[in-house]
């Protein structure tokens, strides 16, 4: 659990950091950003921890694209999407610290060719479809870190685009993270400390996409996303070297 000073500094250049790669390759902070946490706030805080911070970092976009927000597609996601968030958070509670190294580096390891598949595949998802892809997001968006790839994914499957997208996804983020926040505060796997460790995270990571953007224009296409996923996959082996089998 971060407790002093210096480990708060590292926790807010991590998050900055981490920031600025997600803003460099259009997607992934949620990825890296448990990368670089697990030392600091331990195995087992390393979800709540971010659940706050990421919260903060959607609520933002919530704000700035509220009238763009596809309401149909947030009910259709939501519907089965919350019950089963509310599970896959409860289920995170009951791992041990080795359960979720596991869990979380299989994830992160999982996530740099799922990404790749969903860029490519041209799905067009039906309602019935949208409603069964929401209701498989929530569970792994309850105890997972990262799962806005597939947040994406789905929403562009039903015609989801531009401001809209990017609306629709937050509002969806928030409302998921909020209910995930009330569980583990009902648990105790989010204490006061973690919270507010969480907050100031969040906070950090907001000028990171404006470094990225002024980056991005003296780096190679495509250069970033490459660095990103080596970091993923760095850390999720690093995850993985944390159980004890």
């Amino acid at each position: 659990m971060i407790a002093s000073p210096s480990q708060l500094i590292l926790a807010c250049l991590v998050a900055f950091s981490a920031s600025v790669l997600g803003g460099l390759s259009g997607y992934g902070t949620s990825l890296v950003l448990p990368v670089f946490l697990v030392p600091l706030v331990g195995v087992t805080n390393v979800i709540p921890v971010m659940t706050v911070a990421m919260l903060l970092n959607n609520s933002s976009r919530v704000i700035a694209f509220w009238q763009d927000i596809q309401w149909l597609h947030v009910r259709h996601i939501l519907i089965f999407g919350l019950p089963t968030c509310i599970a896959g958070a409860y289920s995170y509670t009951l791992l041990s610290a080795d359960w979720i190294a596991l869990l979380l580096g299989t994830f992160l390891l999982a996530s740099v060719p799922l990404r790749r598949i969903l860029h490519k595949a041209q799905f067009r998802f039906s309602t019935i479809t949208e409603l069964g892809a929401g209701a498989v997001l929530g569970f792994i968006n309850g105890g997972m870190s990262g799962t806005g790839v597939i947040l994406i994914s789905i929403l562009m499957s039903v015609g989801v685009a531009g401001s809209a997208l990017v609306a629709t996804d937050a509002i969806i983020a928030v409302t998921m993270g909020a209910v995930k926040i009330i569980l583990f505060g009902n648990f105790a796997a989010l204490n006061l400390e973690l919270a507010l460790t969480g907050l100031l995270i969040g906070l950090c990571t907001t000028p990171g996409a404006f470094v990225a953007r002024i980056l991005l224009e003296h780096i190679l296409a495509g250069i970033h996303a490459w660095f990103m996923e080596l970091i993923v996959i760095a850390g999720a082996i690093t995850l993985l070297s944390r159980v004890h089998w």
